[in-house]
């Protein structure tokens, strides 16, 4: 069984906990050490439960504090070479790099990177697996690609980014230049490629399907439920999208 919850979501902070049997990990650490803590209490888990860290990428909502709360606990954190480089802080105690297509295993848990298109150094996403069930970590990513589609063809379960709604983004506040790059090739996933991704995949396993770091400003849950829900082709009510605030709790594959 892999269980799974996410601390928060969104532009100002990302972490999630993947778990099986007595293997816990901590997929980016998006948020101040406190933070993060506190979360982590919140879902009734404590730094020292757990075993490894991994980072998607190098940008500050994923990276956040993961230097200092691995120098704090100890623990070890997996990274690509590429986000090495771009982070700020790498005084990690034990780091090791990992390419995309490169399977690690922490524990009960085999580990899978694959590549997205997003415009940092060397970002990976994760499909998680205990031997018998997948779930699939799919963000900031600028746009659906055959690669991202064969890898989570399948899946158990999906954690995908619904980010923005083109409209809203283009008639919202961002200054131009960052309109440009949220919704470029290497920026963030929109509605509708999320839509577009679900039509394209082998949703039959599903058992879980949830929309994830949406933008405060230039989305709404409503449109991501919509885009969610026709994809899968089910009810926008019958869809789960995560917070800024609380992330989701705690969700079984079983």
């Amino acid at each position: 069984m892999i269980r799974f919850a996410s601390l928060g979501s969104g532009s100002a902070g990302n972490a999630l906990l993947v778990e099986t049997g007595d293997t816990r990990v901590l997929v980016d650490c998006g948020f101040s050490m406190q933070e993060t803590t506190a979360r982590l209490h919140r879902l009734e888990r404590a730094p020292d439960q757990i075993d490894a860290v991994l980072i998607t990428h190098e940008h500050s909502d994923h990276i956040g504090s993961s230097a200092a709360f691995a120098r704090r606990h100890r623990l070890p954190v997996y990274m690509t070479p590429g986000t090495r480089l771009g982070a700020r802080d790498v005084r990690y105690p034990a780091l090791h790099e990992f390419h995309a297509g490169e399977r690690l295993a922490i524990g009960g848990l085999e580990i899978q990177p694959f590549t997205v298109p997003h415009d940092a150094r060397e970002p990976a996403q994760f499909i998680f697996s205990d031997g018998a069930r997948r779930l699939a970590l799919m963000t900031d990513a600028g746009h659906v690609t055959v690669h991202m589609i064969a890898t989570v063809n399948g899946v158990d379960g999906l954690l995908l980014e619904c980010n923005h709604d083109p409209s809203m983004l283009e008639h919202g506040p961002y200054p131009a230049m960052l309109k440009r790059r949220v919704g470029g090739p290497y920026g963030h996933l929109p509605n509708h490629e999320a839509e577009r991704l679900l039509g394209a995949i082998d949703c039959r396993r599903l058992q879980h399907v949830i929309g994830m770091h949406l933008s405060e400003r230039n989305n709404h849950p409503n449109l991501a439920r919509a885009a969610l829900a026709t994809g899968l082709g089910c009810q926008p009510e019958e869809t789960v999208i995560a917070d800024q605030a609380v992330g989701f709790g705690w969700r079984e594959l079983r």
